[in-house]
């Protein structure tokens, strides 16, 4: 999947476009696949090619899943969500890596199946044509999932893209062993990768799930945004500590908590002034973040609730 700072567009309505566009190019891209697909595979009747078709129509599945949850995690918060939506986009991801195990589980079905009873492959030329034009058309779609995820910071679009990036080397196995079976007549390799195929795509669902899980279980900001947080809140002069530096992240929106430490003598009115400066610094290097700042007199010791070597406390 693209790396990509959490949050590196200012304009919250851009960010909401261009995840939603790329939940229709998804969609598009998907449809027109299954149906060349499956139009080819009839003719055929690879299972190298069927596990291709089997990917794009749990593309699709996803896809539709992502368009929704997308779509739901970007409604403002309301009475019974004051922390929004953004959850939906990791739980839509967690579906995909189900959907994933679903398809891979019903493919290795199909390929024990022929490599008990091979076949040869029929139409292996058209076949090869076909996955050309997916991966021309693949390319195109991962380039604009990838240019939306570095912008954005989307957990849902970048499972998308990571198992449409797969595609590509599926997409290229298939031609190769449409290509060798055909010529050398060796019909056990179609079956054998088509299995091969299943255990990848078992592969990508489980890192689909783990890094949904990620957000689900509200894991810490990176070590280094953290620490960018506290060289935010520390450029203040009137600063002289921060602690207990709290973050999450919920699909577009991150929640970061900090303790700033100031003079014990300065008057609530300029500690509450000093507090509204150091989260317009935050905000401006986390545009979609919630943030919450507690002021405490300096040389207060406070235990510290989750001490951890080598971090930012």
């Amino acid at each position: 999947m693209a790396e990509a700072a959490p949050f590196p567009v200012t304009d919250l309505q851009a960010v909401q476009r261009l995840r939603v566009y790329a939940t229709y190019a998804s969609l598009a891209v998907a449809a027109v696949l299954i149906a060349a697909k499956l139009t080819v595979w009839i003719s055929t009747g690879s299972v190298a090619l069927l596990s291709s078709l089997v990917d794009s129509l749990v593309d699709a599945a996803a896809s539709l899943v992502n368009f929704f949850a997308v779509r739901h995690a970007t409604v403002p918060a309301d009475r019974e969500h004051r922390f929004g939506h953004g959850k939906a986009e990791p739980l839509a991801a967690l579906g995909q890596s189900a959907f994933l195990v679903g398809s891979a589980v019903l493919l290795m079905f199909e390929a024990v199946r022929r490599l008990v009873s091979p076949a040869p492959v029929e139409a292996a030329g058209l076949g090869i044509a076909v996955m050309v034009f997916s991966i021309v058309l693949t390319i195109g779609l991962v380039t604009y999932q990838r240019h939306v995820v570095r912008r954005t910071g989307s957990l849902a679009i970048g499972a998308d893209e990571l198992h449409y990036r797969g595609d590509l080397l599926l997409n290229g196995g298939v031609i190769a062993t449409l290509a060798i079976t055909s010529l050398f007549s060796v019909p056990i390799l179609d079956p054998l990768f088509g299995a091969a195929v299943g255990l990848w795509i078992i592969y990508s669902a489980v890192k689909i799930a783990r890094l949904s899980l990620t957000q689900l279980m509200d894991r810490e900001l990176p070590d280094e945004e953290r620490a960018r947080v506290r060289a935010i809140a520390e450029s203040h002069p009137e600063v002289t500590a921060v602690h207990d530096i709290r973050t999450r992240i919920a699909g577009p929106t991150a929640f970061i908590q900090l303790h700033i430490e100031m003079d014990g003598a300065m008057n609530l009115l300029h500690a509450h002034e000093v507090s509204d400066a150091v989260e317009a610094r935050l905000r401006r290097a986390f545009p979609h973040a919630e943030i919450m700042i507690h002021e405490d007199p300096a040389g207060i010791e406070e235990p510290v609730a989750f001490p951890a070597r080598n971090r930012a406390r």
